[in-house]
């Protein structure tokens, strides 16, 4: 058995995100400037969930949502709201320092920021769906 030696030495989740398996596997994930365009037609990471930290300093440009599972966010420093469009109009979590919120399977959300922040994202990749934000959910 030949071990991917990435496994055995730190990196930055910034960089290098995890792919974290449906059958309990990590593997870590190289990122690039190109990594989100190219990210849908990469079958080896549209299973399981995607681990990784983004850096946060203005408002997000899209709206996502994701069919597959929920998506877990961890502030790790600064204050976003995390803006949920449902039926009957929009909720708002406010995230600060170390808080954390579940966004539900199949809910359109975006991230306003507050304050320059650093936020884990755990989040299940397959049929991922974005739109601007002007855009109201269907």
């Amino acid at each position: 058995m030949t071990t991917d030696t990435r496994h055995l030495s730190a990196f930055t989740l910034a960089h290098t995100y995890v792919h974290l398996s449906n059958l309990g596997g990590a593997s870590p994930v190289d990122v690039d400037e190109r990594f989100w365009d190219t990210l849908m037609r990469r079958d080896d990471l549209l299973e399981g969930r995607l681990l990784g930290v983004f850096h946060l300093e203005q408002d997000s440009d899209h709206c996502e949502m994701h069919p597959a599972g929920d998506e877990i966010l961890i502030l790790l420093s600064g204050a976003i709201d995390v803006v949920f469009h449902e039926a009957d109009g929009d909720r708002v979590a406010q995230l600060r320092d170390f808080q954390t919120c579940i966004v539900p399977q199949g809910v359109w959300h975006r991230v306003r920021v507050k304050a320059p922040s650093r936020l884990i994202f755990i989040t299940p990749g397959k049929g991922t769906e974005t739109r601007p934000p002007s855009e109201r959910a269907p």
